[in-house]
């Protein structure tokens, strides 16, 4: 494979890496919010609403607690997976680096 192949694959793992961090970095920030939602209802001695769109409408609070655990579930799982995309674009990134740096030392 010539150095410029390799130099472009590279440039194209690190943006595909870039993106998964970004997409990451959104899961986790709405899971601390589903995390923090949680926690407020479990404090709650009040009435629980949930706002649908421009409305907040009274719900039960043992449904919301429900979906909001589903919702987390659901970004644990992503997370992971992203996680493990990640783990696997940096370990391609640093074999193909060791390959362009053994071609300019040669």
């Amino acid at each position: 494979m010539s150095s410029d192949k390799n130099i472009q694959e590279m440039q194209i793992l690190e943006q595909t890496l870039q993106n998964l961090l970004m997409q990451k970095q959104a899961f986790q920030m709405e899971m601390s919010e589903t995390k923090s939602a949680l926690s407020e209802i479990e404090k709650s001695k009040e009435d629980v609403f949930k706002i649908i769109g421009q409305l907040m409408i009274k719900t039960d609070k043992k449904k919301i607690n429900e979906e909001l655990s589903n919702k987390e579930k659901i970004l644990e799982l992503r997370i992971k997976n992203i996680e493990k995309q990640e783990s696997s674009l940096t370990e391609r990134l640093e074999k193909l680096r060791d390959v362009i740096m053994k071609g300019i030392k040669k």
